[in-house]
């Protein structure tokens, strides 16, 4: 918990949406929050389905969490009279990110989409994506754990929960998530589990981390397809939690050093 009267946004007044820091998912908007007084930002009212309430492990207060990944944000107190609906959400702001009106009507407007996959090691997974048509450019990283920015040698230990996974910008013009999901499945072992080919451990494992509900019925559609094929589908379907990039020498690894991936290749299934 931040120190009253410290945190970036008590007294923000722009209008727009206030997010989750872990995972992006709408919490709050600008026009609920109002002045309490109290030393963080409050709010009288959440994003429907955005907020979880649990007992507090004080036995007195009620503490709230995001709905999508369980951080925690702070506390919720009823009763207190501030505003009509007598609710006051006291959130951290560290707990937050922030996106303007104007920042996310830019973001709707834009050309580009992402999507993040992970099938192993991410060199081999980013280098058929890289030349796949209407793909902007790709980030190798890790999604899915429970540590902040860990590094390679940190997430190779098999503790951490992450999975090497690659970010991939794309131009929903040229190509669609289907196209790109589908050569995801045409690039790896989808039957394999928390392993790919030699690399052997939960960071290869073979997930899908959806960005909007969207991804998530064209993954789903797919992997009944193979199924209905006969194939046995090992790849799990994730929301997308926060990504954090891999270190400077994994990006584009095989266009830097010349060489072809050593456990991805391209095979016609659909």
């Amino acid at each position: 918990t931040e120190a009253p009267g410290t945190g970036e946004f008590l007294n923000h007044k722009e209008a727009g949406v206030y997010t989750c820091k872990r995972c992006d998912a709408e919490l709050y908007r600008s026009n609920d929050k109002f002045d309490s007084h109290c030393g963080w930002p409050s709010f009288d009212d959440e994003i429907e389905g955005a907020v979880t309430r649990i007992p507090d492990a004080d036995g007195r207060r009620t503490e709230i969490v995001c709905a999508n990944c369980d951080g925690h944000l702070g506390h919720v107190f009823l009763g207190e009279g501030y505003t009509d609906k007598n609710t006051r959400h006291c959130v951290n702001s560290l707990s937050m990110n922030f996106e303007s009106d104007a920042e996310k009507t830019a973001r709707l407007e834009s050309t580009e989409e992402r999507a993040i996959f992970a099938s192993g090691c991410f060199w081999g997974t980013e280098y058929h994506f890289n030349k796949a048509d209407g793909v902007i450019g790709t980030t190798v990283g890790y999604i899915g754990g429970h540590v902040e920015k860990p590094t390679y040698d940190e997430v190779c230990t098999d503790t951490t929960g992450h999975a090497e996974a690659v970010e991939v910008l794309y131009d929903p013009s040229k190509t669609s998530y289907e196209n790109l999901a589908k050569l995801y499945f045409e690039t790896h072992d989808f039957s394999q589990v928390n392993r790919q080919g030699p690399d052997i451990g939960k960071q290869y494992r073979s997930e899908i981390f959806y960005v909007d509900n969207e991804q998530k019925k064209i993954a789903k559609k797919l992997i009944g397809v193979l199924k209905d094929k006969g194939l046995k589908v090992a790849t799990k379907l994730s929301k997308a939690s926060e990504f954090f990039n891999a270190e400077d020498y994994h990006q584009d690894y095989y266009e830097k050093n010349g060489k072809t991936p050593y456990c991805h290749t391209y095979k016609k299934i659909f």
